[in-house]
C-alpha cells in the first residue's frame, strides 16, 4: 500500500522526529478529520508499505533521519513557488531550497523526485511575466534533478477566502498563457508539465494531463508493477486523475502559514496544535482519549517485485 504524509500537513519540515520514530515503532494512529474519536492505526512496516509519499517546502529537517527510510520506496513532491513572505511567511528561501531538492534528488533518485509550481495566482505583483521569468530561473536551477514538474492554479476554498479574500481566480486566457510558457521552458530541460487537478486544458500545448500521483509515478519510482486496488471516488471527482494513498497527517498543523492554504482553518488553531504535538506519541497531535475507537487498517503489499526494464 502506499502512505502519505504531505496531503494534510508538511510533515517532513515540522515533524520529522515523530515520523522518525513512527517508523522505527512500526506504527501510527490517526483521527478521522471528520470523525475524530475515530482512528484508524496503520502499521508502517515494510511487508505492508510498498512507497511512502511525501509533499513539502522543506525537506531538509527530514535529513537526518533518511535511514529509517531506506526499507521503503519513496516518492517526494518538493513544492517551490518564487513568492515572497507576504504569501509564504514561514517557508525558507527559495535558493535554498533549490538547493536542498538537488540533494534530495541525489539521494532517492531523480524517478522519485518532483516538482511542485503551486497554487500559480496573479496581483500587481505576481504577474504573468514575473511567473515566466521565474519559472525560467527555477528550470534552470533543478534541471537534470526531476523529469517532473506539477502546476495547478488557485481554487478558492472556504479556507482560502477567509485567510486570503483578495485572492482570485485566473482566467482561462491567463491559464493558457502561462501554461503554454511553462511546457515550452519544462521541455527545454527535460521537464514535463503535469497540471494537478486542471481537466484536459492544457493538453493540447503538451502538458500531460493524466494526474501527478499516478500508477505509473509510483512504479517509475519503484521500477516494478503495484497491483493497485480498485480506485474509489475522488477527491476532486473527475478533474483528478491521481491515486491516492492512506494520509497519515492532521489538518491545522502546518507552521508555513501560507495564505492560500487549503488546509489550515486559522494562524491561532494551528499554533494550539503545535503545543500539543509530542513526538514520542503515536498521534500526531495529542494523545488517547476515552472516547477513542480504533480499528485496524486493512494492508498488504501492492508490488509484485518483478523487475521491468519497461519502466525504466
Amino acid at each position: 500500500m502506499i502512505i502519505q504524509t504531505g496531503m494534510r500537513t508538511d510533515i517532513p519540515a515540522f515533524y520529522p522526529e515523530w515520523l522518525k520514530n513512527r517508523i522505527e515503532e512500526g506504527y501510527v494512529l490517526v483521527r478521522n478529520p471528520y470523525n475524530p474519536f475515530q482512528v484508524t492505526r496503520y502499521r508502517l512496516t515494510p511487508d505492508v508499505v510498498d512507497l511512502i509519499g511525501f509533499c513539502t517546502k522543506n525537506p531538509a529537517p527530514m535529513f537526518p533521519y533518511m535511514d529509517v527510510l531506506k526499507s521503503y520506496g519513496q516518492y517526494w513532491f518538493v513544492t517551490i513557488t518564487p513568492y515572497g513572505k507576504d504569501l509564504e511567511p514561514n517557508v525558507p528561501a527559495k535558493e535554498k531550497v533549490m538547493e536542498d531538492f538537488c540533494r534530495l534528488s541525489d539521494m532517492v533518485g531523480v524517478d522519485s523526485i518532483g516538482w511542485r509550481y503551486d497554487p500559480i495566482l496573479l496581483n500587481e505583483t505576481y504577474t504573468l511575466d514575473w511567473h515566466i521569468e521565474s519559472f525560467r530561473k527555477m528550470s534552470e536551477k533543478l534541471s537534470g534533478y526531476t523529469h517532473t514538474c506539477v502546476i495547478s492554479f488557485i481554487d478558492l476554498y472556504k479556507k482560502v477566502q477567509r485567510n486570503f479574500p483578495e485572492a482570485r481566480e485566473m482566467f482561462r486566457e491567463e491559464r493558457i498563457r502561462i501554461g503554454k510558457a511553462f511546457v515550452e521552458i519544462a521541455k527545454e530541460h527535460q521537464i514535463v508539465i503535469r497540471p494537478c487537478a486542471e481537466g484536459k486544458e492544457l493538453e493540447a500545448y503538451g502538458a500531460d494531463c493524466s494526474g501527478c500521483m499516478t500508477e505509473y509515478t509510483y512504479e517509475t519510482a519503484l521500477h516494478t508493477h503495484l497491483d493497485f486496488p480498485k480506485r474509489g471516488k475522488n477527491q476532486r471527482n473527475n478533474t483528478c486523475a491521481c491515486t491516492f494513498g492512506s494520509d497519515i497527517g492532521a489538518y491545522d498543523t502546518c507552521g508555513h502559514l501560507c495564505r492560500y492554504c487549503y488546509a489550515n482553518t486559522n494562524v491561532a488553531l494551528v499554533q494550539e496544535n503545535r503545543k500539543r504535538h509530542d513526538p514520542k506519541s503515536p498521534f500526531l497531535v495529542g494523545g488517547a482519549t476515552p472516547q477513542d475507537v480504533i480499528h485496524e487498517a486493512i494492508q498488504k503489499k501492492w508490488r509484485d517485485d518483478q523487475l521491468r526494464f519497461d519502466l525504466f
